[in-house]
């Protein structure tokens, strides 16, 4: 399947009703190994004994792949052991509540479905339940497909090697330690009747660096948000296609952190109108334009592809003959929403004839309610507190400035921002010069992400920063329970504290006024 083709994507728990899709999957992906699917008992007693830890992923409601999973006690995992007796010869019951470690009984995704990085999915999933259920690691027992080609010239350990060193190439394996998993021991007779592996298997762990040893204490559940800031460079490109790259290649890196969100800056696209500068400023700019569908289109895949939600900072669009400044969140489930600059900058009105919009939303997320703002409109408080009063957790405000005067105003206008509105905010910008493009002189950044100033928060509400004018990345984690605790139990607290008694700020339905 083409990512274009993708309506939408669901991570979902397997349900029984999915048993005869699961069936046909689990045929169609193991056709070197017939008759390796699970029963349908197999499946139901599954479900009844650990529920949460089954879960399928499916596209355009069709099942594309799947997770299985149970908890056993260390000293099983410690213990040399073969797939029928880690799973109690199919009956599950080495499943314990109270064990230690997630063990990953089965993943596989449709041959058609595959080169979508799906599988990375249900490995995060599987990454968050462990950290939610507080367990140690999470282990399975690794196949190595490729090693029958090798077996008559290398033991199984030096293949290992080897696979490791990417001297040699083993789809399970290589995807197994891409996903932060680690070898520990060489299980012997692990699957029967699995001749590409020769019946060798690995045993891969991955450890929870969040786990906590249990106490008796009382003890708060958190929501960590991960963001990934952008700081861009502004340098020539040739083409659509070489823009693309240099952003996939940043997608990827903060994906690779595990990041829930990637914002990048406002015109980040700009470059690419050094090849209309025959024409007058307001022309080029039009001009621009015509890539954005193709822009959006493109990270919307993106979002799919790495697992991340997208903030694709801001790019020229033409509507009913109008230019206005537009952004799209591409989320990972494959919808996209538009956002729009509201006020527009002296030079952007004059320079090019852009237009400020009118839609001003919070946007429901996997990971809380956010807000984005272009730019110049972080200088406007009014905007940003009708966005607190809808439930806004995290402000994202991608910028372009030039000079530090005009850097000065975003930063510390959004800092103000996650002050009063008791929510994080974080900005990005780009850095460096594009000689070749009129009115886009050089830019001055730096990234950064702000949080209120309280004791739960650093003393100076400066969460993380980057380096500024330079071009990387900056990741940063938050955690949406502490402004829950500081929105109750906070030293000051603006949003309940408002004196709605002497003024009252509230949105104008357009459709009424016209």
């Amino acid at each position: 399947m083409e990512l274009q083709e993708i309506e939408n994507i669901e991570l979902k728990y397997l349900s029984i009703d999915d048993y005869q899709e699961l069936k046909d999957a689990m045929i169609a992906a193991y056709s070197t190994m017939p008759e390796s699917y699970w029963k349908e008992n197999h499946i139901e007693k599954l479900l009844h004994k650990f529920p949460i830890g089954q879960v399928v992923i499916k596209i355009n409601g069709q099942l594309a792949g799947t997770a299985l999973s149970i908890i056993v006690d260390e000293d099983r995992i410690n213990q040399d052991h073969t797939y029928r007796e880690i799973t109690d010869n199919y009956t599950f019951n080495s499943h314990n509540s109270d064990g230690d470690f997630l063990y990953g009984i089965d993943v596989f995704i449709k041959p058609e479905f595959r080169g979508l990085r799906l599988g990375r999915r249900l490995y995060d999933y599987r990454k968050e339940l462990c950290e939610n259920l507080n367990l140690k690691g999470i282990v399975c027992g690794g196949r190595i497909p490729n090693y029958h080609r090798y077996a008559d010239e290398l033991s199984a350990k030096d293949y290992i090697g080897l696979v490791r060193r990417k001297e040699i190439h083993d789809p399970v394996l290589n995807f197994q330690l891409s996903n932060d998993f680690h070898p520990t021991k060489i299980l012997r007779n692990y699957l029967e009747n699995d001749q590409a592996s020769n019946e060798y298997a690995v045993l891969l762990r991955w450890d929870n660096i969040y786990y906590e040893k249990p106490t008796k204490k009382a003890a708060t559940n958190k929501t960590v948000v991960r963001l990934g800031l952008i700081q861009w460079q502004m340098r020539p490109y040739n083409s659509l296609d070489e823009l693309m790259q240099q952003a996939e290649y940043f997608v990827d890196a903060v994906s690779g952190y595990r990041s829930d969100f990637a914002l990048f800056p406002e015109f980040f696209n700009a470059p690419l109108m050094a090849a209309y500068n025959h024409l007058s400023e307001p022309e080029a700019i039009r001009a621009l334009a015509q890539h954005t569908e193709g822009v959006v289109d493109q990270f919307s895949q993106l979002s799919i592809s790495y697992n991340i939600n997208i903030i694709t900072g801001s790019m020229p669009e033409i509507k009913d003959g109008k230019l206005y400044n537009v952004g799209y969140l591409c989320k990972r489930d494959g919808t996209v929403e538009r956002y729009e600059k509201l006020h527009v900058t002296p030079d952007e009105a004059k320079v090019w004839g852009l237009q400020g919009g009118s839609e001003l939303k919070v946007f429901d997320t996997d990971c809380g309610k956010i807000g984005i703002l272009i730019c110049y409109d972080s200088e406007f408080p009014e905007l940003s507190r009708l966005l607190a009063d809808e439930g806004m957790d995290i402000l994202f405000v991608p910028f372009l400035t030039d000079t530090q005067n005009g850097y000065s105003r975003v930063r510390n206008c959004s800092q103000a921002r996650a002050i009063e509105n008791e929510c994080y905010v974080a900005i990005a910008g780009s850095v460096g010069n594009l000689p070749n493009v009129h009115n886009m002189d050089i830019q001055f950044a730096q990234s950064m992400v702000f949080t209120p100033c309280d004791f739960a928060f650093s003393s100076n509400g400066i969460k993380a920063e980057a380096t500024p004018n330079t071009e990387m990345i900056l990741i940063a984690d938050v955690d949406l329970g502490l402004l829950r605790e500081l929105h109750r139990f906070g030293s000051v607290r603006n949003l309940r504290d408002r004196r709605k008694d002497l003024f009252e700020l509230k949105k104008i339905d357009r459709k009424e006024v016209n």
